[in-house]
């Protein structure tokens, strides 16, 4: 007999509240209540249009030195009949070790039996098997600082939207953008613009999350990727991450045609040394009216 989405989201309550009494201290799981109660009333209204997926990171301490790791973790409707969306990161590792790490972690996910709860396996898994890539990360990080003085790089992700409105979807790009550490912009409107800067893997970080589940109408036009041996906060653009308004045409909230100022958006990029993304974004060289 074929599972249904509602056993499925019944199933995964069931280990979101299992995963709670694992991880009680604040700061452990960090989940969207707003998504479990639309969740819970979907159970009541099977009727209805379906819940946002679960989506949550759980706060690990590997070893001895408490290194923390997290685990991302996204549930897909159908989910434990289909497998979940697991990704673990950590400050303390290089990419290339966290990619290992990654590939080992979704090959031994897929060795597990199909329609099984599997995210307490994952948490397990990960504390068992982080150690090793943490410590060759440590020990490749002491040998790079012996030889050379290390650079790093800024990032910065110019992306744009046929229109960003919804508030969930604002509420997922500040708040992965303040947990990443990343400075930039939301234009909110149409057209809908975010520019990110920071790490490279912070930005690739944030691009992952906001574009799953698929957003259609999103893509990244251009990236800045600058080396320094310096601080790489010494060459942001922008200070902190601003909700970006401006005069708007259209009726906000009834039709689509929300459409941004343009003219106040590109003095805005000229002010922060950016008026030639103007065309990259729209494919017209930007001009300001007289005044």
């Amino acid at each position: 007999m074929a599972v249904t989405v509602k056993e499925c989201l019944e199933l995964q309550l069931l280990e979101v509240e299992m995963l709670l009494s694992m991880f009680p201290k604040r700061g452990e799981i960090n989940l969207d209540k707003d998504a479990v109660s639309s969740v819970q009333r979907y159970l009541k209204n099977a009727n209805g249009a379906l819940p946002p997926q679960l989506e949550y990171c759980i706060a690990l301490d590997v070893g001895e030195a408490k290194v923390k790791v997290e685990l991302q973790v996204h549930l897909p409707h159908m989910y434990p009949q289909v497998a979940p969306q697991l990704f673990a990161r950590s400050d303390a590792l290089h990419r290339q070790q966290q990619l290992q790490l990654n590939t080992r972690l979704t090959s031994h996910i897929s060795s597990l039996d199909s329609g099984d709860l599997c995210i307490c396996e994952a948490v397990q898994w990960v504390k068992d098997n982080s150690l090793p890539y943490l410590e060759n990360s440590k020990i490749s990080s002491e040998h790079a600082s012996k030889e050379v003085r290390v650079k790093e790089s800024l990032h910065r992700m110019w992306i744009y939207s046929h229109h960003i409105y919804r508030q969930e979807l604002r509420k997922k790009i500040f708040d992965s953008a303040k947990k990443l550490n990343l400075t930039g912009f939301c234009l909110t409107g149409k057209p809908g613009v975010i520019c990110v800067e920071g790490l490279r893997e912070h930005c690739e970080d944030f691009w992952r999350v906001i574009r799953y589940p698929n957003w259609k109408h999103i893509s990244c036009k251009h990236v800045d990727n600058i080396e320094t041996e310096g601080n790489i906060d010494d060459l942001r653009l922008f200070h902190g991450f601003e909700d970006l308004r401006f005069q708007a045409h259209g009726g906000y909230g009834l039709r689509n045609d929300y459409h941004m100022d343009l003219g106040q958006f590109l003095e805005f990029l000229k002010q922060h040394q950016s008026g030639h993304i103007f065309q990259i974004l729209f494919g017209v060289e930007g001009k300001l009216s007289d005044k």
